[in-house]
């Protein structure tokens, strides 16, 4: 599937030491043993041209041109893990798997809200769903590769309340307040499934080699998860304590050592975002306003990491200012 030299850069002892060296630094820091912050991450997402979704057995992996100058693997100070992902209707992938007709237009992949009320969606048969089957092919395809230095970005399984609100758009909000059994319902349901494919990708990639969506820029130490909260912004505090915290945390408490909570836009309905609701969120990674870091830095436990993408409002030096670089993994060049 992949040429013999291509195999054998992608299991260079040299590119494996580098790596291996930079998940060392960064369970330190989840540790809270770095010696040396900040910690800073740039990760290459290896790419195809490939159709996944019409010949995937031929057209994946194919991780690009790795480059055989190993100065690569170690710039100064920055992490530079080397990621192929799959990346197949995108944020939408799951919802496809419950139904949704997911459909791709002007670079971007969409998915039509389901005619169904909410409060009865039915569990999909995974052994029979083509798009879950498609996502086994490839992490198998990976496998077959038997490469040592890559880490294998999984499907953007997301979280429960993501696919609802996806599924449903405005209708599922609406029934949080007004039908919140229904709305309770299909979120468990949800859940499950999402359970249950994490596990999978656990049972069958390696730790030192599972990675979560966006791989390269939220690397994790071996035994993490992630979980995507781009809408708790749009649930009032107590609604998110009362039906999705519970789901967030049990997705997240599959893995060994709890992991990420992607957060996307202000969190107002989260006061204190990783505590003590969701106590398997040991980091957040955030487009939030980055005005709020020094808020997310003094309210979040001290075992819980930020990953931060600079910008205008809060620059390196700002981040460093507050934060000493305590906690904190830079994301970026």
């Amino acid at each position: 599937m992949i040429k013999p030299s291509t195999r054998a850069i992608l299991n260079d002892p040299t590119l494996l030491a580098a790596r291996d060296e930079g998940i060392a630094r960064l369970s330190d820091l989840f540790a809270g043993r770095l010696a040396d912050p900040p910690f800073r991450l740039n990760g290459c997402l290896g790419a195809s041209g490939a159709d996944l979704t019409r010949t995937p057995s031929s057209g994946w992996p194919r991780p690009g041109q790795p480059r055989r100058d190993r100065r690569d693997a170690r710039p100064a100070g920055v992490f530079r893990p080397l990621c192929i992902e799959f990346g197949a209707f995108g944020v939408h992938f799951t919802d496809r798997i419950f139904g949704a007709d997911v459909y791709f237009h002007a670079d971007q992949w969409y998915a039509r809200r389901l005619a169904s009320a909410v409060g009865e969606l039915p569990a999909p048969d995974l052994d029979l769903d083509p798009t879950w089957q498609l996502a086994r092919r490839l992490a198998e395809a990976f496998l077959a590769c038997r490469v040592s230095v890559l880490l294998f970005g999984m499907a953007t399984i997301a979280s429960a309340l993501n696919i609802a609100v996806n599924l449903y758009s405005e209708a599922f909000l609406i029934a949080l307040h007004e039908r919140p059994e229904a709305a309770a319902r299909d979120l468990a349901t949800i859940n499950s499934v999402l359970c249950t494919l994490h596990r999978w990708y656990m049972a069958r990639i390696p730790a030192a080699q599972l990675q979560a969506v966006c791989s390269a820029h939220r690397t994790q130490p071996p035994g993490f998860g992630q979980l995507c909260g781009c809408t708790t912004q749009l649930l009032s505090e107590r609604l998110y304590r009362e039906h999705v915290a519970p789901l967030d945390d049990a997705l997240l408490g599959t893995y060994p050592h709890g992991g990420m909570i992607h957060l996307c836009g202000a969190t107002p309905s989260i006061s204190r975002p990783g505590a003590p609701c969701n106590p398997s969120a040991r980091c957040s990674s955030t487009t939030a306003p980055a005005e709020d870091l020094p808020r997310y830095f003094r309210e979040l436990r001290d075992d819980q990491i930020i990953y931060l993408n600079p910008c205008d409002a809060m620059t390196v030096e700002q981040a460093l200012a507050h934060t000493g670089g305590r906690r904190l993994v830079i994301v970026g060049g």
